[in-house]
Parts: structure tokens; sequence; C-alpha cells
């Protein structure tokens, strides 16, 4: 979870894509940036009849729709889009997380088994679907106005009332925040991810100084998140899990955060936190 300074550029603006699934389809392979021959070979058809579809000359067949998206890797959000727009009824469901039964209680599950490490469960635009006792904690003594459901992990990390005081190598944690957050703007089509990154990224920052994780005498394997928690810091390697071939919207957009601890001291602490 990352800021950059309020003078950052945002990304780039999308443009407003135009009606019909032609020019859809142009829009998310203009953006993948792959040529209507290069499309054409891998989704083994023609570069004339992708151009056809995109002019609107030809109206697609829902198999070649799907085809195209899935080497396009459009969102399956999206590719209900595309169905639409060519007439076509969505093929993918959004089914909400409390009707997923089995996989919402092996969820719950895995962030249990989890603790004491934290980990926490996040949508497409990182609102807190849920989160183990681990998160819990680095969450206490928060202000409360940021604690009010639903909760962000974005705001709660950076915003100056969230942990972003806390955190030690604040400039860099926010800095892979954002940019991991630009190559998503990159990838989805979302207003609201984009008003997201405009918010946090505006959020002001103090000067970081010396940087806490390039003056640690341990040598880490990836950037660490360093946060101080009750007179100590406790350092963690971030790991981010989503599901394979999602067959349903609102699985699609669920990603699973952990936490692993980065350093000995840290595993130390947090078992010492055990039953």
């Amino acid at each position: 979870m990352t800021p950059v300074a309020a003078t950052e550029k945002a990304p780039a603006q999308q443009p407003a894509p135009a009606k019909g699934a032609g020019p859809l389809l142009r829009a998310w392979r203009e953006q993948r940036r792959i040529s209507q021959l290069e499309l054409a070979l891998r989704a083994d058809s023609s570069a004339r009849h992708i151009s056809f579809v995109e002019t609107g000359r030809s109206r697609p067949s829902e198999e070649f729709l799907l085809r195209i998206a899935d080497h396009l890797d459009v969102p399956v959000r999206e590719r209900n889009a595309l169905l639409l727009a060519a007439g076509y009824a969505p093929r993918f469901p959004e089914t909400p997380l409390d009707e997923l039964g089995t996989l919402r209680e092996g969820l719950e599950q895995l962030l249990q088994g989890y603790e004491p490490y934290p980990a926490l469960i996040v949508d497409a635009t990182y609102n807190v679907i849920a989160a183990n006792r681990g998160i819990a904690m680095l969450l206490d003594g928060l202000s409360e106005d940021l604690l009010t459901s639903p909760l962000n992990a974005m705001r709660l990390t950076l915003h100056p009332r969230g942990l972003a005081p806390r955190i030690r190598n604040l400039a860099e944690w926010r800095g892979h925040l954002l940019h991991q957050m630009e190559r998503q703007i990159a990838l989805f089509r979302s207003d609201a991810l984009r008003e997201l990154y405009e918010e946090v990224a505006a959020y002001p920052v103090d000067d970081p100084g010396e940087s806490a994780a390039g003056s640690s005498p341990t040598a880490y394997v990836a950037l660490p998140l360093q946060i101080e928690h009750d007179g100590r810091t406790l350092s963690f390697i971030s790991s981010i899990s989503t599901f394979n071939t999602p067959m349903d919207v609102t699985v699609a957009e669920l990603a699973i955060e952990t936490l692993l601890p980065a350093d000995p001291a840290t595993v130390k602490y947090l078992q010492s936190l055990l039953p």
C-alpha cells in the first residue's frame, strides 16, 4: 500500500469507448498494442475478419468474441460488456460473496489459518472483503473514520491518519502501491479505480529522508513493508494471489494479500502472540 507526491502525473485518461462490440474490441486490441494480424494469428482467425468486426461490417459470433477476449486478456466483467454490445446475453454471473458458500468458507479458513501473520482479501477497488486478526493488530489505533465500512486498503495504508506515519520506508512502499494501481488502470477500464488513485496520490507526504529499507542491515529478497508497532519495527513481504480461470465476475475481482514476515525478529514477535 503506497503514496506518490501530489504533483505526480496520473496515468493518461482512456478515451470513452464508442458503442458496439467492434469499437470495444478495437479499443482493447489497441490498449494491448496488438495488431490485427498478430491477433488473428493468435486466435486462429484472419486480419480481414477482425477488421470487419471492428468496423461493424460483420457481426461476430459469441464464440468468436470470447476467444478474442481471451487472447486480449479482457477482464471477465468487460467480457460481459462485449457480449452485451454484440446483442448476446452476459456469460459470466456476478454472485454476491455471501452466496458463494463453500468458497467463502474456504477463504475465511485460509485467513484464519495464516494467523498470526496478517492476511486480507480485497476487491477490484481495494475494498476489504475480509481480514484476519493479524491485520486487525496492525490497524489498532487508527482514526475511526478510516475504520468505517467499507474499509479500503489503499486509504488505510496511505492516508496521513492511517498507517502512513507508521511506515518507516513510506516513500518506497507508497511508490510501489501507486505503480501497482497504475498497472491495473492500464489493464482495466475502471473509473472507480482511477478516482481512488487520484485521491490517494494527492495525500500529503512528509519528506521521507533516508530510506529505512536501504539502511537496514537485513538483506531482503523483495521490497519489505517496514511498519512500527508497539515500539518495534515489523517487516513484511507482500504476496498477492488471484483465482485461475474465473467464471464469475465477483471471483475474478478478488485478490488475497498475505504478509510474510521478512526477518527473524518479526517472526518471533508474531509467534509470541499465539495463545
